[in-house]
Order: C-alpha cells, then sequence, then structure tokens
C-alpha cells in the first residue's frame, strides 16, 4: 500500500464519519439486522474459506502456531460461527450509545451546558487469525457511528475476504455511508495507515503480544488494547475444594489459546496439603502439565499418587515461567502465604488482564480484588467471562489493560467520548465575572 493509496483510505474513512454521525440509531439497526440476514445466508461459503484458511495453516511449514490455528477455526466448535452472527445482533439491540446527556448545567438565565456521548471518529483495527473480528468490529462501529478501516492477517486471507465481501454487498444497500466500513485485504505493511495520524483516531490491535507491541510503537495515533493476557488465579486453603477445582480447570482449559484463560495458579501456603492436591488432580486429568516451585513438587509427593517424576506432566518451575503467556495445557504453580501476597505476585508478573480469587472468606476476597491492579478481578468465578458477549456488551473490539479512556472488554462505551455543548441567546464572555464583566454566573445542575 502507497502511502497516497493509505491516505485516500483515511480521509475517505474521515469525511464517512461525518457523515454517520447523522445516521439515526433505526437506520443503524436496520443495517447490522442486514448483515446479521446475509451472514446467516452465507455460512456454508464462509465456512469453505476458512477450511482453506486452516488446511494453509496446518501445512508443513506454514510458521503458525498452534493458538493461532485455534483462533483460526471458525469450524470446530459448533457455535463459534452462530455465536459470531448472534454478536451481531446482539449489538444491534443495545440502546444508542450516541446522544446521551451525561451532564447537564445552567451556567445563567438562557445559558445551558450540556455533555453529550459522541463517537470517537475512524478507527483502524488491525488483527491476526480471529476472523470474526469483522462481523465484531463492524457491528460495534456502526452502531456507535463510527467509521472503520479493518485490516486482517494473512493467515485468514481467504475467510476475511469471504466475510467482508458480504459485508460490503450488504452495507452498499443501506443507509451506512460508503467508506464508513473499509476492509483492506493487501498483506503489505500497515505503516502508511499507521502514519494517518490526521485522519484516524485510534488503533485497536487484535493478536499476538508482538504484534500490538509493534504498533504501539510504530504510531503517533492513540492504541487500545494488550500485549499479553496473563491471568491468574489463588485459591485460598478455606476454598471450597469441588468449586476451586472448577473454576480453575474452567479458567484454564476452557480455550487455552484465549487470552482470558489462567497462566499461573497460586496456593495459600496453609492449604497447599488440603486444598491443591484436589485442584492438581482436577488439573491432571484435564490433560494440563504443572511447572512447579519446590515446595509446591514436595506436597504432591507427600500427597501420594501424583506422576511428580514425569517431565512431561510435572515440570519445575523457572522465574521465567511467572511471566509467561503460556496459550497452552501448561500452568504455573506457587504457593503463598496470604491474599496479600497473592495480590503482589499478580501486581508484579501479570499484564494485568484478569485474575480470580477462590475463597469463602468475603472479607478476604474484597481486599484480594482492592488490591489486584487488573482490568477484571474476580471472586469465585472463571476468568473466562473476561468478554464483551459475556458482559452484555453484545461483542467486544478487543480488552484493554490500559487505565485511560477504556478498560476491560471494551464494548459500545469504549468506543464513544463526549463532546459538551453550550446553547445560548448571544451571551458572551466578556459580560461576566472572570474575562472583565461584572455577571456571575448561576452554575445551577440539572442533570
Amino acid at each position: 500500500m502507497t502511502e497516497s493509496a493509505a491516505e485516500i483510505i483515511a480521509r475517505t474513512a474521515s469525511r464517512s464519519s461525518a457523515i454517520l454521525r447523522t445516521v439515526t440509531n433505526e437506520q443503524r439497526i436496520k443495517a447490522l439486522e442486514s448483515i446479521h440476514e446475509a451472514l446467516i445466508a452465507n455460512k456454508t461459503k464462509i465456512l469453505e474459506a476458512n477450511k482453506i484458511d486452516m488446511d494453509d495453516a496446518r501445512a508443513e511449514g506454514s510458521g503458525i502456531s498452534a493458538p493461532i490455528i485455534k483462533r483460526l477455526d471458525l469450524q470446530s466448535s459448533k457455535d463459534k460461527f452462530e455465536t459470531m452472527c448472534e454478536g451481531v445482533m446482539e449489538v444491534a439491540r443495545l440502546p444508542d450509545p450516541i446522544g446521551r446527556i451525561t451532564f447537564k448545567s445552567q451556567l445563567d438565565d438562557g445559558l445551558v451546558l450540556e455533555r453529550v456521548t459522541c463517537p470517537i471518529g475512524v478507527l483502524l483495527v488491525i488483527f491476526e487469525a480471529r476472523p470474526e473480528v469483522i462481523a465484531n468490529i463492524t457491528a460495534l462501529a456502526i452502531k456507535s457511528a463510527n467509521a472503520v478501516i479493518l485490516k486482517g492477517g494473512k493467515e485468514s486471507l481467504h475467510t476475511f475476504s469471504a466475510i467482508s465481501k458480504i459485508v460490503q454487498e450488504t452495507l452498499s444497500n443501506t443507509e451506512i455511508p460508503s467508506g464508513a466500513v473499509q476492509l483492506i485485504e493487501s498483506r503489505q505493511d500497515v505503516a502508511s495507515l499507521l502514519d494517518q495520524d490526521q485522519y484516524i483516531d485510534l488503533v485497536i490491535p487484535r493478536g499476538s503480544n508482538e504484534l500490538v507491541r509493534a504498533i504501539k510503537s510504530s504510531t503517533k495515533i492513540p492504541v487500545l488494547g494488550h500485549a499479553d493476557g496473563k491471568c491468574a488465579a489463588y485459591v485460598a486453603a478455606d476454598a471450597d475444594l469441588e468449586m476451586a477445582a472448577r473454576v480453575v480447570v474452567d479458567s484454564k482449559t476452557n480455550y487455552v489459546a484465549a487470552c482470558n484463560a489462567i497462566e499461573t495458579l497460586l496456593i495459600q501456603r496453609s492449604g497447599i496439603d488440603t486444598v491443591f492436591p484436589k485442584v492438581a488432580a482436577a488439573l491432571l486429568e484435564a490433560g494440563v502439565s504443572l511447572r512447579v516451585t519446590p515446595e509446591v513438587k514436595e506436597a504432591l509427593s507427600k500427597a501420594g499418587g501424583f506422576p511428580v517424576d514425569d517431565s512431561e506432566k510435572i515440570l519445575d518451575a523457572t522465574e521465567q515461567d511467572f511471566d509467561t503467556e503460556f496459550l497452552q495445557f501448561t500452568i504455573a504453580v506457587a504457593a503463598v502465604n496470604d491474599e496479600r501476597d497473592a495480590a503482589i505476585h499478580i501486581n508484579t508478573h501479570s499484564s494485568k488482564h484478569t485474575d480470580v480469587i477462590i475463597t469463602s472468606d468475603a472479607d478476604a476476597a474484597e481486599r484480594f480484588m482492592a488490591s489486584v491492579d487488573s482490568s477484571g478481578v474476580y471472586w469465585n468465578a472463571s476468568t473466562r467471562f473476561a468478554d464483551g458477549f459475556r458482559y452484555g456488551f453484545g461483542t467486544e473490539v478487543g480488552i484493554s489493560t490500559s487505565k485511560i479512556h477504556a478498560r476491560g472488554p471494551v464494548g459500545l462505551e469504549g468506543l464513544t467520548c463526549y463532546q459538551y455543548k453550550l446553547r445560548g441567546h448571544g451571551q458572551v464572555a466578556g459580560d461576566y465575572v472572570g474575562s472583565g464583566g461584572r455577571q456571575a454566573f448561576k452554575h445551577e445542575r440539572i442533570l
């Protein structure tokens, strides 16, 4: 892609954004309903394209890792395609996020100030694998009245092309302005788009930590996202055994390639001989290999019945293991004194994504959740709930671990900002105190 081509794309998106702001919520909903119907009608075509991408990814010498292949797959999970389509309708049914008044004040008689939600403007979304991102982001962008430029990865080229063609054809028969949703299939470097800070307001990378870090270091445009998903579970000595095993196993194995799967398990020392054997047995039965500290290994040896000498099932942990996003059936395990030590460990090693405490002590749970500096902190619930669809956002553009603007699963609200609207009757600042005049402000809060 040349610089001039990238500028044309970005400028087109910017101009379309101004028009999209005036499209009604009803018109946006109708467009999303049309996209949903078109995706369902073309399921066979999309899955056939996905099969080509999957075959290419699995071919010898492709260089594509197992976690990426799993993310690319739209077929093996019986409900992944349906969930993608339903996500479009979930977004369509959500309340209009645009035009909400969040603050209103009468500065003086006939001079009323409002703070009103509005679109961010133009989004650039760059993603690897995960072809469902096209439908997810398109739905969120249209509903929030943002223009979007979507750039897919080479590993999902055929799926991306199939879905993008369906989306473009569908939108051409709606009120959504052409250029509001642009899908870029080029495999070339995206550096030229990342230079378009005059037109693009926010970059959202979806993919590996290498991709996210590369983008963050290559643009002046604000970037929303997370580089890693190093989540942790802390199991207290008073945890219910069945609950602890169930929550930990689900957090780890429900979808090991997901950014909200746990990579670290912390056990309270006083429960290392009582609670931990039950959790360890459940993990091993689920096919998870354990990377354990000497203290943890000794506890397993003492408990008996564990393959402590099996280098494939139970391995010695290194310090690096607690800073690793495995994205596979492997978990690092250590012991800590209490929830405070667990929080310190997590804040030191985690990526500030999502972490959980499993305990029957409400006070300990609240201390843990107050201490852990992550975008999501849970009590007795799987980290796999960290998802826009499960939160009721319809879907998400991604999960943000930053502390500015949006945090956690980013749905419609995260794609809006606000502007101040002032309505008057010819008043001028020079008449008021602070600008040379004598008139005092009333500042009467209305909302």
